[in-house]
């Protein structure tokens, strides 16, 4: 019988480091009958050595051609343009995607006929598994990177969050309460800032209050997102439409009456942005002025801890991709709803009702072409 081949592919996207598997996970794989086709040099980033692969059973090859030549390949980060080349209808993609926010890619994997899901979309019970761990790291991330901002020499308004004696602490606002704002107002009020929390959800609300005492939670609204930024020091959108595009919250004019030199930290940014000023950058390159706001928008934010990044991605992808490898990736989707859920493009159509709606196609729901 042919094994089941899984490929690891080296990421490629400027400023990306993680890896999309550890060599644990590549070792379970093997255990349960897979192939693992491991591109060289694919872990050196996140600290895990080609050797360590062999050891957990994968066959680590020379060419990235030779590990998208598989059943599954599975990334971090949605295809880019030098990847195109690879998609075809015989090789299903496992990875974050973010379609709503990329058309170009959306329509290569439909004229290849690419069976795509999403780790962003995989869904139980309302929830996002597979979002989850890179949100929470996103969150922590977004409080340390908003500190920088407003440090003078990235040309911040020069405070800390914390304050010091005689000097009060920042204010921080959060928009959203889910992973990544719940992540990022524990890590802001555990620096001692002054953290404010805005979600539509007052369940959400509650659970963020419980955080710590310097939390305070509000309900969001555009009067109370814009009462709140005007105030603050850095604020921090984490907001999300799952498989959709992010709604611009807070706009130019709105930016304008801000304090200059306040920073916004675009969590949302995968998925379009949430402030009408935000665009795409690098780690390499982070930071950008407009209108007297710093602004941080970086895509790919786990990128800057990739140890962690890689571990926590693995814990939570792995169980899926064990059960892709062990029934096959269509009798997976058919079996599995939280998978299902997940699955963006299959045979030429956009399954995903989310990036459907966002960019103008037709949605054809998965049960009724699987």
């Amino acid at each position: 019988m042919t094994k089941f081949r899984v490929g690891v592919p080296r990421e490629i996207k400027a400023g990306e480091t993680r890896v999309a598997m550890t060599p644990a996970g590549a070792a379970a794989l093997a255990a349960a009958g897979a192939e693992v086709v491991f591109q060289a040099g694919a872990g050196e980033e996140s600290g895990f050595t080609d050797s360590e692969y062999v050891s957990a059973g994968a066959v680590v090859v020379p060419s990235a051609r030779m590990a998208w030549d598989v059943d599954l390949v599975v990334k971090v980060k949605e295809p880019i343009a030098g990847e195109f080349a690879f998609l075809s209808e015989k090789s299903s993609v496992f990875t974050y995607l973010h379609l709503a926010a990329c058309p170009v890619l959306t329509d290569a994997l439909l004229e290849r006929r690419v069976a795509a899901i999403a780790y962003e979309t995989v869904s139980v019970d309302g929830t996002l598994p597979l979002l989850r761990p890179m949100s929470e790291v996103a969150g922590t991330l977004a409080v340390q990177v908003g500190a920088r901002g407003l440090e003078k020499a990235c040309g911040g308004r020069g405070v800390l969050l914390g304050g010091v004696s005689g000097a009060a602490p920042s204010r921080v606002v959060v928009i959203g309460a889910g992973s990544a704002g719940s992540s990022a107002a524990r890590t802001a009020a555990g620096v001692g800032a002054e953290v404010v929390v805005l979600d539509i959800s007052p369940g959400r609300l509650a659970e963020a209050a419980e955080i710590t005492g310097r939390v305070r939670a509000v309900l969001s609204t555009p009067l109370a997102i814009s009462s709140e930024a005007t105030e603050a020091d850095l604020v921090i959108s984490t907001v999300l439409v799952v498989g959709g595009k992010a709604p611009v919250l807070i706009s130019r004019e709105l930016l304008r009456r801000m304090k200059k030199g306040a920073v916004v930290v675009d969590i949302a940014i995968d998925q379009g942005g949430s402030f009408e000023t935000s665009r795409p950058t690098t780690h390499e390159s982070p930071y950008y002025i407009e209108e007297g706001i710093v602004h941080y928008c970086v895509t790919n934010m786990p990128a800057a801890v990739p140890r962690t990044s890689t571990v926590a991605l693995t814990s939570a992808t792995i169980p899926y991709i064990l059960q892709l490898a062990r029934s096959g990736v269509k009798e997976a989707l058919r079996g599995i709803p939280a998978l299902r859920a997940g699955l963006n493009t299959w045979q030429g159509k956009v399954t995903c009702e989310g990036v459907a709606r966002a960019l103008n196609k037709e949605h054809v729901p998965p049960k009724t072409i699987l």
